[in-house]
C-alpha cells in the first residue's frame, strides 16, 4: 500500500518513512509500561530497579513528551524533604478533605509520602532542583543550608520551585540507566486479557507506530497505564486546536479508553468543569495577568492602578506582601490550589485576591493588571524569571517571546482578562477534565480491577499535577514488578490479538470516507448538546444514542492515508469510548453534586448523604455495571502503606 502524507500544488507528498503494515513485531516483558510521560518513565525505573525485565511504549518522543514534557515550575506535597514541618499524612488528609472526601487518599498519600524521593531520584539523573548558583540567595523563600527553594507557604515549605525544563530529560536518561527498553512512536492501542475474556486477567497490548504502521504485541506478566487524562470530549476545531494549557491535544485519555473496552472500572467521571484552561480559544493564563500557582502571589492593580487587596481564610486584609505566604492565625498550614473554583474558604485554604464581584462593589474597575512592579525585587525576579522560564506552556510562548518584545516585569504590568484574572471565553456547556477529575480505580498496590493492570498518573481518579505522576509512577512500577515475579508465565489469546489488529487497521482499506478531524469535531457537538453543563436521564440517554450514530456511521466509514492518520483515528475513536464512558458515569449518579460540579434536572438535591460515595462504572458480558465505593474506602493512610512497602521502607532508611 502507497501511503500520502498529504497534498501540494506539484502533486501528493510520499510519505517520507517506510510502510510497514505487514509487519508484526512481537515482543516480551515482565512489565509493560504504556505511555512515556513522567508516570511512565517514574513507572519504568521502578520496575527495573526491582529486577524486572521492562519495555516502556510511548506514542511521541519520551525525551520530550507527556503533559510535563517542556517543563514545570514547582512540585508539590513534599512533605518529607527536610525543611517541611506538616507530614504526609496531613497532607493527604487536607487534599482529601479540601474536596470532601472526592480524591483518591491512596495516590495522594503515595505523593505526600515519596514525591520528595523521586525529586532526589531527578537530581541523580541530572535534573536542577536546588539554587546551585545561588542566585536567589537570603530570600525568604530558600532555604540557605538546603538550597531549596519554595513557594506559597514559606512557613511549612513543602511545595518546591523547581527548574523543571530539565526535568524531562532526566526521566528519560533514568529509564536508559536502570535498562528499560524505550520504544518511542508506538502507541498502545489494546489489551490483551486470558482467554480473551472481558474483566480476565491482563497479560499484554497491542500497538501501532505512528510512523511505519508496524504493528506490535507484547506479551506482559504486568502492565502499567501511564497515559494522560481525556482531552476534546467537548471542544475541538480541526483548523485551531488553540493552546492545552496543561495537557496537550494528543493527550486523548487512550489508556481510559483500553480499559474501558477490557472491563476496567473508573469512578468520578461524571466530574467535569467548565472550559478555561484548553481548547479552541484558550491562551496560556500564566501570559495574562493573574495572581494564580505560577504566579502567586501577585499584586493586582485595576485600570487606575489601586492595589487591590489579599485577603487571609477568614477575610481579613493582609498588608505585607510577606503576609501572603504564611498562614491565617490559628491555621497551621495552608495549600494553595488545592480547592475546586467558587468554593468557600476551607480550613487548609490560604490567602487570595479579592473576588472580583467584591472588588467592583468597592469601587474597582474592570480591566485588572498583575503588577509584578509592586512586588519585591526577589519575589518579582522568582515569579517571572523562574516560574514563568520553567512552566511547562509558558517558557517558549510567553517568557520568550515577551522577553524579546521588551516586556520588562520591573517596569510593565499585564493585563488579565474575562473576570480579572481568569480566561472566561466559554460557554457552560464547554467542559472539560481539570483539577482533580475522574479515573480508574485502584487498591493500595495501584492495581486496577482488572488483575495484572496498574495504573499511575493520569489513568488514576483524581490525578494531579507532576509530583504526584511521578511518585505513583515509581510505586505502580514497583508492585507490578513484584505481581509479575510471583504470577509467572502469561498465554495471549491469538484470536483477540486478530481481532485487534482487524480493528487497528480498518481504517486503511477504504480510500474515501470520513477524515478524523470531522469525527472529533461530530462527537463534540453530542458532548456539548447531551452531557453539558446540566444534565437529565433524557439527555443523556440521548447522548448515548448520539454516540452510537456516531460509531454505527462516521467511525465506521474513517479513512487515514498514512499511520499518522492512523494513530490520529484510533485517538479519535478513543474519544469517542470515552465519551460514552463519561455519560455512563453521568447516568450513574442519581444525585446533584457541588463537589463534583454535576447538576442533574431530573435530581436536584445537592449532595445528598445516601450519594456522599464514590460511584463506579464497568464493562462486562452483560452490558454496564454500575457499583460504588464508600467515599473512605482505602482506610488509614501510613497502616495501609506501611503493610505494602516494608520493602521501600527499608531501602529509604539504608539510603
Amino acid at each position: 500500500m502507497t501511503a500520502m502524507a498529504g497534498e501540494t500544488p506539484l502533486g501528493p507528498i510520499p510519505w517520507p518513512y517506510p510502510i510497514e503494515y505487514d509487519k508484526t513485531d512481537y515482543q516480551d516483558a515482565d512489565v509493560l509500561v504504556i505511555g512515556g510521560g513522567a508516570s511512565g518513565c517514574f513507572a519504568a525505573m521502578g520496575a527495573a530497579a526491582r529486577g524486572a525485565r521492562v519495555i516502556m511504549w510511548e506514542k511521541a518522543a519520551t525525551m520530550t513528551s507527556g503533559a510535563m514534557g517542556s517543563g514545570c515550575d514547582h512540585w508539590e506535597m513534599a512533605a518529607t524533604n527536610p525543611c517541611s514541618r506538616v507530614t504526609p499524612e496531613e497532607l493527604a488528609d487536607a487534599m482529601v478533605r479540601m474536596h470532601h472526601g472526592y480524591n483518591n487518599g491512596i495516590s495522594h498519600y503515595i505523593e505526600s509520602r515519596e514525591g520528595y524521593d523521586r525529586l532526589l531520584d531527578l537530581e541523580t539523573y541530572g535534573a536542577k532542583i536546588r539554587d546551585t548558583d545561588d542566585e536567589f540567595k537570603g530570600a525568604d523563600f530558600r532555604d540557605d543550608a538546603t538550597k531549596f527553594m519554595f513557594a506559597y507557604d514559606y512557613v511549612n515549605r513543602f511545595t518546591l520551585r523547581v527548574w523543571g525544563t530539565t526535568f524531562k530529560r532526566a526521566m528519560y536518561r533514568g529509564a536508559k540507566i536502570r535498562k528499560a527498553q524505550v520504544i518511542d512512536r508506538t502507541m498502545g492501542a489494546g489489551l490483551l486479557t486470558e482467554g480473551g475474556r472481558i474483566g480476565g486477567r491482563v497479560v499484554g497490548a497491542v500497538a501501532i507506530n505512528g510512523r511505519t504502521g508496524k504493528f506490535t504485541v507484547c506479551r506482559a506478566k504486568a502492565v502499567v497505564f501511564c497515559m494522560s487524562r481525556p482531552t476534546r470530549l467537548w471542544l475541538f476545531a480541526p483548523g485551531a486546536t488553540g493552546i492545552s494549557e496543561f495537557r496537550p491535544p494528543q493527550c486523548t485519555g487512550d489508556g481510559h479508553a483500553m480499559a474501558w473496552r477490557a472491563g476496567g472500572q473508573f469512578t468520578m467521571l461524571e466530574k467535569s468543569l467548565r472550559g478555561e484552561w484548553s481548547g479552541l480559544r484558550s491562551f496560556p493564563p500564566y501570559s495574562t495577568g493573574n495572581n494564580h500557582n505560577t504566579w502567586y502571589a501577585c499584586t493586582m492593580v485595576d485600570a487606575e492602578g489601586r492595589r487591590i487587596p489579599w485577603l487571609d481564610r477568614d477575610g481579613r486584609e493582609l498588608a505585607a506582601v510577606a503576609d501572603r505566604y504564611r498562614p491565617s492565625p490559628g491555621q497551621k498550614f495552608y495549600m494553595k490550589g488545592g480547592g475546586e473554583p467558587d468554593f468557600p474558604y476551607y480550613e487548609f485554604q490560604g490567602p487570595e485576591t479579592m473576588p472580583v464581584a467584591e472588588a467592583m462593589k468597592r469601587g474597582f474597575k474592570l480591566p485588572f493588571y498583575a503588577d509584578l512592579t509592586a512586588m519585591p525585587p526577589m519575589e518579582r525576579k522568582v515569579i517571572w524569571g523562574m516560574m514563568v522560564g520553567n512552566e511547562g506552556k509558558t517558557r517558549t510562548p510567553v517568557y520568550a517571546a515577551y522577553n524579546n518584545a521588551g516586556f520588562d516585569p520591573a517596569r510593565d504590568v499585564l493585563q488579565g482578562y474575562g473576570d480579572g484574572w481568569r480566561s472566561g471565553q466559554f460557554l457552560p456547556q464547554e467542559r472539560q477534565f481539570f483539577g482533580i477529575p475522574g479515573g480508574m480505580v485502584n487498591d493500595w498496590r495501584l492495581m486496577t480491577n482488572l488483575e495484572g493492570l496498574f495504573a499511575a498518573g493520569d489513568v488514576l481518579f483524581a490525578s494531579d499535577c507532576v509530583g504526584h505522576a511521578a511518585a505513583t509512577g515509581h510505586y505502580a512500577g514497583r508492585h507490578a514488578a513484584a505481581h509479575a515475579a510471583a504470577h509467572g508465565d502469561v498465554a495471549i489469546d491469538d484470536a483477540q490479538v486478530a481481532g485487534e489488529r482487524a480493528r487497528l487497521y480498518e481504517p486503511l482499506q477504504r480510500q474515501h470516507g470520513v477524515t478524523w478531524q470531522a469525527l472529533a469535531e461530530a462527537i463534540t457537538r453530542v458532548m456539548q448538546n447531551y452531557c453539558g453543563a446540566v444534565k437529565s436521564d433524557d439527555l443523556l440517554h440521548e447522548g448515548l444514542r448520539g454516540i452510537e450514530e456516531l460509531r454505527a456511521n462516521e467511525a465506521s466509514r474513517l479513512v487515514a492515508r498514512n499511520p499518522h492518520d492512523l494513530l490520529r483515528a484510533q485517538e479519535t475513536l478513543n474519544v469517542l469510548t470515552n465519551a460514552e464512558l463519561v455519560i455512563h458515569s453521568c447516568l450513574a449518579r442519581k444525585a446533584s453534586s457541588k463537589q463534583l460540579q454535576f447538576e442533574r434536572l431530573d435530581y436536584p438535591a445537592v449532595d445528598p448523604p445516601d450519594w456522599h460515595k464514590f460511584v463506579t462504572v464497568q464493562r462486562d458480558a452483560a452490558g454496564v455495571r454500575v457499583g460504588a465505593l464508600p467515599i473512605d474506602y482505602y482506610g488509614d493512610f501510613a497502616t495501609n502503606y506501611e503493610r505494602h512497602n516494608a520493602d521501600y521502607i527499608r531501602e529509604q532508611a539504608a539510603r
